[in-house]
């Protein structure tokens, strides 16, 4: 009789477990703000009370604690592309949600860096992230791509990583606050269709 391959549901956490894990996770997004993602993860244990090795029981790696403090703000990321998903103006709504995408991987110094480096790299714990990010942008992508407004080679993995090299790009220069907002306009308007009638002379600029 053949052995089924399928894999059993994971068993779920003990309290005293999920307790760890819950204040891992709290530490770990508040020195993420104050201190950056390459923040020390002995601090970040220390800090929730617990060893090093309980840290990495829960998160094997610093990607996989990453993947684990960012679900919050990928599940509103995700929200919004679906909430954009049947904007009258495709490439408005492809504009718009590229600006959230930028503003989040601004918020913690050095996720975009990370984001970046894991976008191919399948192996990463941060691709849990990375493959629901390329599916929710495509779409939008993939729209204003059908409406004309967008070049047909343009694909949802480069330009992520170009919004990502935006968003370390302003990372590095903090007194330039308007810096992000202005590369994004240069990449969308290299991105605009050739026959674009919808907006000749701005591109996917809206």
């Amino acid at each position: 009789m053949a052995r089924s391959t399928a894999q059993a549901p994971p068993r779920p956490m003990r309290a005293d477990a999920r307790r760890n894990y819950e204040r891992l996770l709290g530490e770990a997004r508040t020195s993420f703000a104050e201190h950056g993602t390459d923040t020390s993860l002995e601090d970040i244990a220390r800090r929730a009370g617990v060893g090093i090795g309980t840290l990495y029981r829960h998160f094997p790696n610093r990607h996989a604690l990453l993947n684990a403090v960012f679900q919050e703000a990928l599940a509103d990321l995700l929200q919004r592309s679906r909430d954009l998903a049947e904007s009258a103006s495709p490439c408005r709504a492809l504009t718009e949600w590229l600006r959230a995408v930028i503003t989040h991987a601004g918020e913690y110094q050095g996720l975009s860096r990370a984001l970046m480096s894991a976008s191919n790299d399948e192996s990463s714990a941060l691709s849990e992230c990375s493959g629901p990010m390329r599916e929710a942008g495509a779409r939008l992508l993939a729209r204003a791509q059908e409406a004309g407004d967008v070049r047909s080679d343009v694909s949802i993995r480069d330009l992520l990583q170009l919004t990502n090299a935006i968003a370390l790009a302003a990372e590095q220069s903090p007194d330039d606050p308007r810096l992000a907002d202005r590369l994004l306009m240069l990449t969308l308007t290299g991105l605009r269709a050739p026959t674009s009638a919808s907006a000749p002379q701005g591109g996917c600029t809206s």
